[in-house]
C-alpha cells in the first residue's frame, strides 16, 4: 500500500533526483545519497516548485554561453545545457541531522530531488505561519523583495508593473502595501484580471496604462517588454528590469523615450543583494524576510497547478511548450 503524501519512506542510501539530459528532455535518475557528517541535515523532500520563466528557458537550452556560470543554482550538479540537476525551490523535513533542527519544516535552494544532505546552516526553518506548499514561493518572493530594493524610492510613488507572473504579481501587492502608492498591475493577457483581483491589486492592459510612472517594473519576460516599460515611464523615471531573456535578443530603440525623458534603466538580479541593502543584510536575512512575508495566504492564489515528482519530466515539457494559465507550478513528493 502507498504511503500517505508527504509520508513516503526515505531511503538513505539512494535519492532520486530530476535532470535535463539535453535541451526539451528530462528524465528521473537514481544516485548515490551522502553519508551524514557532523552539521548536517537530511532532508525528505515535501515540495518543489517549478520557476517557468528561469526554468522553461533552460529546459530548451536558452542560457548562452557567457552566462554558463553565473547562471549556475545551488547545488547544482552537471553544466548547461545538460545534462544537468537544476531547480532551488525545495521544501522539506528534516528527517536526520542536530537536535535542534531534526524534525522541522525546511526551505533549501535545492533542486528537484526527493532527498538530500547538506549543510545544517544551508536551510532555514519555516515560521509556524507558513504553510509548506507556500513555502515553496521563498525564491520568487527573495527575487521580487531585491527587485522593490533596487526600484528605489517607492512612498507615494506611481509604480508600473509589466507582466502578471508570479515575480510581478509578488511585487504588486508588495508594492501596493507601501504608503501612498499608485500600483498598477499591467499584461496582455486579459485573463490574469482574475489572479489580480484576487490580490487586490489594480489591473489592466498596458496599452490602457497613461504612462508618466515613477517607477516601471519589467517583468514580462518578453523581448519586447522593455520597450513597453520605457513608454510607460515619466520623466526621469526609473525602469526595474526583472526578465532575463536568456540567449534571445532585445532590440531597443534608444532615440526616442530613453533619451528625451531621461530614463534610467535598472538591471535586477537575485544572486547579489540589492546595493542599497547590501551592507547590511546578507543572503539568508533576505531569504527570512521573504519567509516572514509569505505567511500571509494571499500568496496562495499564486499556486495555479500541482502535478507529481514521478511525472515531472512529462509536466516541465508540457508547461515549457504551453505554460498558459500557470504562475507557480507544486510538484508533490509522494501520493497527491
Amino acid at each position: 500500500m502507498a504511503a500517505p503524501f508527504g509520508q513516503a519512506q526515505m531511503n538513505k542510501t539512494q535519492a532520486r533526483s530530476f535532470w535535463i539530459v539535453e535541451p526539451g528532455r528530462g528524465e528521473i535518475r537514481s544516485t548515490p545519497c551522502s553519508e551524514l557528517k557532523a552539521d548536517e541535515v537530511r532532508i525528505r523532500t515535501l515540495y518543489t516548485a517549478l520557476s517557468l520563466g528561469t526554468e522553461r528557458l533552460i529546459f530548451r537550452g536558452g542560457v548562452p554561453k557567457s552566462q554558463y556560470e553565473a547562471m549556475k543554482a545551488p547545488y547544482q550538479e552537471g553544466s548547461f545545457p545538460g545534462p544537468l540537476k537544476y531547480g532551488y525551490c525545495n521544501v522539506g523535513v528534516v528527517e536526520d541531522g542536530p537536535s535542534d533542527i531534526k524534525g522541522r519544516t525546511v526551505f533549501c535552494l535545492y533542486p528537484h530531488q526527493d532527498t538530500f544532505v547538506v549543510s545544517a546552516d544551508a536551510v532555514l526553518p519555516l515560521p509556524s505561519t507558513l504553510s509548506p506548499k507556500r513555502a515553496v514561493l521563498a525564491a520568487n518572493m527573495e527575487t521580487a523583495i531585491n527587485g522593490l530594493w533596487d526600484a528605489g524610492s517607492l512612498m507615494g510613488c506611481r509604480i508600473a508593473v509589466l507582466g502578471a507572473g508570479v515575480v510581478g504579481c509578488m511585487m504588486a501587492v508588495l508594492a501596493s502595501r507601501i504608503p501612498g502608492t499608485d500600483v498598477h498591475l499591467l499584461d496582455i493577457d486579459p485573463g490574469k484580471a482574475n489572479v489580480a483581483d484576487k490580490l487586490n491589486v489594480a489591473f489592466g492592459a498596458p496599452d490602457q496604462h497613461g504612462g508618466n510612472a515613477d517607477i516601471v517594473v519589467e517583468a514580462t519576460g518578453s523581448a519586447g517588454g522593455l520597450e513597453t516599460a520605457m513608454d510607460l515611464a515619466g520623466f526621469e523615471a526609473n525602469v526595474v528590469v526583472m526578465s532575463w531573456y536568456g540567449d534571445t535578443k532585445v532590440p531597443l530603440s534608444l532615440g526616442g523615450n530613453f533619451h528625451s525623458r531621461r530614463l534610467k534603466i535598472t538591471s535586477s538580479q537575485v544572486g547579489a543583494v540589492a546595493p542599497s541593502h547590501r551592507a547590511r543584510w546578507s543572503n539568508r536575512d533576505r531569504l527570512e524576510l521573504a519567509l516572514d512575508l509569505l505567511g500571509d495566504e494571499i500568496f496562495d492564489h499564486l499556486l495555479t497547478g500541482s502535478s507529481r515528482f514521478e511525472d515531472l519530466p512529462e509536466t516541465l515539457a508540457a508547461l515549457s511548450s504551453d505554460p498558459s494559465g500557470t504562475l507557480c507550478h507544486v510538484i508533490g513528493y509522494g501520493e497527491p
